[in-house]
């Protein structure tokens, strides 16, 4: 039963300080949770020790200074380290650790997107009726619902 519990206070472990961060940049040691880059601050320009380390610092690097990361970014770490934890080769506790943060990346709040706004528009009015005429009816055969004259 320890080892069902452990992945979830785990998890809620790393997320409950990505939610509590405000928009203002992490200030002291940087509390990383594996290598120079994965958890609040890095360790720049440090290189990455490895796969998982690489996703974050490329989330970083797209990380506004102060600011949360774009609904892009928080993607592709994402993705990126679900590949690691789905990677065989790798050891089993960084294929753990992955996992942890891709989960915790799916639940990173993310900046508004700055993509064009579309303006909403009033719907055009509908159009006036017209009236159009119809058609004569063509004799196509003896008629056979009409009462008999």
């Amino acid at each position: 039963m320890t080892r069902s519990i452990l992945p979830l206070v785990l998890v809620a472990g790393l997320t409950v300080p990505a939610f509590s961060q405000t928009a203002a940049a992490v200030e002291g040691p940087p509390m990383l949770l594996h290598g120079n880059y994965c958890g609040p601050g890095n360790n720049a320009p440090a290189a990455p020790v490895d796969a998982l380390d690489a996703a974050c610092a490329r989330h970083d690097a797209c990380t506004p200074d102060g600011a949360l990361a774009p609904k892009a970014c928080n993607l592709r770490l994402q993705v990126d380290a679900e590949r690691v934890a789905d990677d065989p080769r790798q050891p089993t506790d960084l294929r753990m650790l992955a996992g942890l943060v891709a989960s915790g990346a799916a639940m990173m709040p993310s900046a508004p997107s700055a993509g064009p706004r579309v303006r909403a528009v009033a719907p055009a009015a509908a159009p006036a009726a017209v009236d159009v005429p119809t058609q004569p009816e063509t004799d196509t055969g003896p008629e056979t619902d009409l009462p008999p004259e």
